[in-house]
């Protein structure tokens, strides 16, 4: 059993505030790219289904966004409450690409929201516009400092260490750290696949219950043109991302595949499934194929990567939870490999918006982009174990010296909190999502304006204040 001492309370603190954060900012990067390109092609084509489309999305954009600001507030108190030794220490390079992140793409994101939110019928078209593409790259750079400070956690460059505190001596080198540039585009492309994975799941919510509305259709057509395109080529990229994990971070690729120790003999096998027993230091009733592993891990038919087993034991992160953590992400990735080439085969027979099983499947895939999300940034940074800085900064180093009552009782308090305030807003959300888009909203001419009908607006999801029933009749099936 594991004791429940500061140091574990700190880090389930951190995990439980960054998990609730992360969903947020994953959906809003996806989904403000989504919005700037439903735009684009409304002010291309003027087809009103692109802009009821617009409109419908903007809601929940805009939920996502004020619960991610909020969620990623409270995480970046805990730098100062919880982690104070690592603030001290390796402040002078993840202070500044925080700051960095809050003076660009904040300032930006802020700075056209509210046009973007109220403006459709207040300014120009091509004002809107440029609007909504601001905020999309805010997302984007808001996004790549983030992914910035985190890799150099992982490997660590362009320091040196004076006074026992980091001082940056080259910022190129710290930005562009050697893991970065996998880990900005991995993320990325998980942002866009699990909000895809999303509009396709309220889409086929729709279709299920006969409405064929042409705007459901065509959100539900886009998504899985994107799961198409994109799922596949994610597989790729962590590929990438696993050469360089390899490279510097070995002992978190021997814990995620439960690998123990080489042998004389064929290449390393792939441990399909398993259970790695830290205590016994070997991977319990495993299922392997010979030689799978080192070709895949080192591109190689006799390839070997260094087992667990070379590293001392208080160097070892927890093989049990990376392992799984790791093959839910990869069998969720899987599974959207199959539906977007599913839906590509029903597209091509003309049964896309009819397969009820298809449709099913869809709709139950809705929420695994966020879980892939989830599992991959467990394997990530329990994988990065027992460091906090790799290599430089041991996490027992940088907790901060409260005692386990308190931080018990403020972890409770989180839990308490979080899942009233977040799981009201989520809520909310999801009862925007079954509404549905609504026919030629955007349509009316500067409400509020001089001589016009003054109607509120709700400040965080920018949705009107209309009544649900009166939205639901907007629909012509109901």
């Amino acid at each position: 059993m594991v004791e429940l001492n500061a140091l574990i309370l700190a880090r389930i603190q951190f995990g439980f505030t960054i998990s609730f954060h992360i969903i947020f900012p994953a959906l809003t990067i996806g989904l403000a790219s989504y919005l700037a390109v439903l735009e684009g092609w409304w002010l291309r084509t003027r087809k009103p289904v692109y802009q009821d489309l617009y409109h419908f999305w903007l809601k929940i954009f805009a939920i996502n966004f004020g619960m991610g600001v909020v969620s990623g507030l409270v995480m970046a108190y805990q730098f100062g409450t919880n982690w104070s030794y690592f603030s001290a220490f390796a402040g002078g390079v993840t202070g500044p690409l925080l700051a960095y992140e809050v003076l660009t793409a904040f300032f930006l994101e802020a700075g056209f929201l509210g046009v973007m939110m109220f403006g459709w019928n207040r300014v120009g078209p091509g004002l809107h516009f440029l609007s909504t593409i601001m905020v999309a790259l805010g997302t984007l750079v808001s996004a790549t400092w983030i992914i910035a400070s985190n890799s150099w956690m992982h490997t660590p460059a362009g320091y040196e260490i004076v006074d026992g505190k980091v001082v940056p001596t080259d910022w190129l080198q710290v930005i562009f750290n050697p893991s970065f540039p996998y880990r900005l585009v991995h993320m990325g492309v998980a942002a866009f696949l699990a909000t895809a994975l999303f509009v396709a799941a309220v889409g086929a919510w729709h279709l299920l219950r006969g409405r064929q509305q042409p705007a459901i259709r065509k959100m539900f057509s886009m998504a899985l043109w994107m799961a198409l395109l994109v799922a596949p080529l994610q597989a790729i990229i962590g590929d990438f991302h696993g050469l360089n994990t390899l490279k510097y971070q070995p002992a978190k690729i021997a814990a995620i595949e439960g690998h123990w120790e080489n042998h004389d003999g064929p290449g390393m096998p792939l441990t399909l499934f398993g259970w790695p027993d830290m205590s016994r230091e070997e991977t319990r009733y495993a299922i392997q194929i010979p030689r799978l592993g080192g070709l895949i891990l080192a591109h190689s038919w006799d390839g070997q990567v260094p087992g667990l087993k070379e590293f001392a034991p208080q160097d070892r992160p927890n093989a049990t939870i990376v392992f799984w953590s790791f093959r839910t992400m990869v069998g969720l990735g899987v599974l959207m490999i199959a539906l977007g080439v599913w839906g590509f085969y029903l597209r091509c027979r003309n049964r896309l918006y009819h397969s009820r099983a298809f449709l099913r499947f869809a709709l139950w895939m809705g929420p695994t982009g966020i879980i892939a999300i989830l599992a991959g940034w467990y394997t990530t940074e329990i994988g990065r174990q027992p460091w906090t800085v790799y290599g430089v900064m041991r996490t027992a180093d940088a907790v901060s010296t409260h005692s386990a009552l308190q931080l018990g009782i403020s972890l409770v308090l989180f839990v308490l909190v979080y899942l009233v305030v977040f799981g009201a807003g989520i809520a909310y959300m999801m009862r925007l999502a079954k509404i549905g888009p609504i026919l030629n909203e955007g349509k009316e001419e500067n409400l509020g304006g001089p001589g016009q009908l003054h109607q509120p607006m709700r400040p965080l999801s920018a949705a009107p204040a209309v009544l649900e029933d009166e939205a639901h009749n907007a629909d012509p099936k109901n």
